[in-house]
């Protein structure tokens, strides 16, 4: 089944890319792969300490998937796929297009004002050589505009 890869944090486009992407699979009879990623953390002396950190953020993580992807379960029907991963964003963005063959389009959301962000950036000017196309959605749009546009 085709899937629509969004990646997922606490941020307002990367809601707007999600409700596209889940109303788009929903039209088209796909589903969503939802990415979440957890940045590597600065090596810190006691590893008792680096372990309670990285656990504090994954849990971030997962409660930012689990909050958008129940979202998605009530308004599109759609029962997304999770992956949390640790570490560098586009090492793991592309990891995961490459383990993948079943994803039909990258879905980013651009911040609404400034730079689009980190993930826009580097996808953009990588565009050519991703293995699917690449949707970027504005961060602006309401959910009633993307509604009309997905």
């Amino acid at each position: 089944m085709r899937a629509y890869l969004v990646v997922v944090d606490e941020t307002q486009e990367a809601k707007a890319a999600l409700r596209f992407a889940a109303r788009r699979a929903a039209g088209t009879g796909g589903t969503v792969e939802i990415l979440s990623i957890i940045p590597q953390q600065d090596f810190v002396e006691w590893g008792g300490v680096q372990a309670a950190i990285e656990e504090e953020a994954k849990l971030r993580a997962e409660a930012a998937v689990l909050e958008a992807s129940g979202a998605i379960v009530e308004e599109a029907g759609i029962r997304p796929s999770i992956t949390v991963k640790q570490g560098d964003m586009v090492k793991a963005v592309n990891e995961l297009l490459n383990e993948r063959e079943n994803i039909a389009a990258l879905v980013l959301g651009a911040a609404a004002e400034g730079n689009p962000g980190p993930l826009v950036s580097h996808f953009t000017a990588a565009a050519g050589s991703l293995p699917c196309p690449l949707m970027i959605v504005p961060g602006h749009l309401s959910d009633e505009a993307l509604d009309r546009l997905s």
